[in-house]
């Protein structure tokens, strides 16, 4: 089945795609990512006596606040009304990595995605931004939508 680029006219031209006949309907999306880090960032994350605070606490303001202006960063996506967004980290000590998550919902005529992506990069960013004193080499990694449900499309699951 071949499907076509949503946001392009026939002739070629972007364009935002028209949704108005598209049915309301329960929409989410999980979508996950991880930031790689020297032993010392991580450990100041873990320990919460980073001296610019909490760490964790501000990347997930940071996310969810990203979450919901999507659409003024990305041209072509849709300004939606976001039911709920949820950001949850996970310090992997071991392994020196911070693992965030994000879930966005909608009942509405077009998917969250975005706004679950949007919502872990931003997370991982200010992550970036708060221990880039620390360690310059921090790498952002592993972006991706895990699932999402709703919509004429169906449910999706990444294949683990």
């Amino acid at each position: 089945m071949k499907k076509n680029l949503t946001h392009f006219t026939k002739s070629g031209d972007a364009h935002m795609v028209d949704i108005h006949d598209k049915d309301i309907t329960n929409r989410e999306a999980v979508s996950s990512g991880r930031i790689n880090m020297s032993a010392a960032s991580i450990k100041k994350i873990k320990d919460g006596d980073h001296k610019k605070g909490d760490v964790l606490g501000i990347a997930r303001i940071a996310a969810i606040t990203a979450s919901k202006k999507t659409s003024d960063l990305i041209p072509l996506c849709h300004n939606i009304s976001l039911s709920s967004i949820s950001v949850i980290f996970k310090v992997n000590m071991s392994k020196k990595y911070v693992y965030c998550e994000a879930t966005a919902s909608s009942l509405g005529k077009t998917g969250v995605e975005m706004e679950a992506l949007t919502a872990v990069q931003i997370g991982l960013l200010t992550i970036y931004d708060m221990c880039k004193s620390i360690d310059r080499g921090m790498r952002i990694t592993d972006i991706q939508l895990e699932s999402k449900k709703g919509g004429a499309s169906g449910d999706w699951r990444r294949a683990k």
